[in-house]
C-alpha cells in the first residue's frame, strides 16, 4: 500500500553539537602573553633560561587579558635572587583600590645553579639578562630570560638587511610558484 504523503515522515536527524566556548589562547599557553621584539633587534641572544614569576592575582589577570609589556624590562641578580625590573603590567580592568603598581620590582623564581651561572655569565663584560616573552604553562606565568650583549648600530643595519633579504627572497619564490 503507497504511503500518503499528508504526513511524511522524515529520517533521523542527530542535533548540531555545539561547541564548547574555546579557552582564551593566552590563557591556554598557546599564544604568548607579551613578546619583547625590540629585544632581537638590539641585542644577541645567546643562552636563553625559562623563570616562574611572583605575581599578585590581579597582576595575572591583567597578562591574561594582554596587559603586559616587556620592551624597557631587565633582569637583575642581587644576593643571589634574581629581578625583573621595569616590566609593565597595566591595572586591572575590574580592580579596586588594591590594584597592583604596573611597575613595580617583580622577583623571578630559578634553582640556585641557575642563578650562579647566571651570575658567573653576567659579570663578564657586556652581558645583561633581558626578558624575551611572557607565557603561561599549567595556568603558572612564566618568563624568558635570554643572556644578551648589546649590539651596536652597524650589527643593527646588518640584521635588517639581512632580514629585507630574506623577505624579497621569499617574496620572489611565492611569485615563481604562482606562475
Amino acid at each position: 500500500m503507497p504511503r500518503s504523503m499528508s504526513n511524511p515522515t522524515v529520517a533521523y536527524q542527530p542535533k548540531p553539537v555545539v561547541k564548547e566556548k574555546d579557552r582564551d589562547p593566552v590563557a591556554a599557553g598557546k599564544r604568548d602573553a607579551a613578546f619583547n621584539r625590540s629585544a632581537s633587534f638590539n641585542y644577541f641572544l645567546t643562552d636563553k633560561f625559562e623563570a616562574g614569576v611572583a605575581l599578585r592575582g590581579t597582576e595575572v589577570k591583567s597578562i591574561r587579558e594582554g596587559k603586559a609589556n616587556l620592551k624597557d624590562a631587565y633582569g637583575l641578580l642581587k644576593d643571589g635572587e634574581c629581578f625583573l625590573l621595569n616590566a609593565h603590567i597595566g591595572p586591572f580592568s575590574h580592580g579596586n583600590a588594591m590594584n597592583h603598581d604596573s611597575l613595580r620590582t617583580r622577583k623571578l623564581l630559578l634553582h640556585k645553579n641557575e642563578v650562579r651561572k647566571l651570575e658567573g655569565m653576567t659579570k663578564q663584560k657586556g652581558f645583561t639578562l633581558i626578558p624575551t616573552r611572557l607565557y603561561f604553562r599549567n595556568g603558572r606565568v612564566k618568563c624568558e630570560l635570554a643572556l644578551a650583549k648589546g649590539k651596536q648600530e652597524w650589527d643593527k643595519r646588518a640584521t635588517e638587511r639581512k632580514r629585507e633579504a630574506d623577505s624579497e627572497a621569499k617574496a620572489a619564490v611565492a611569485r615563481s610558484q604562482r606562475r
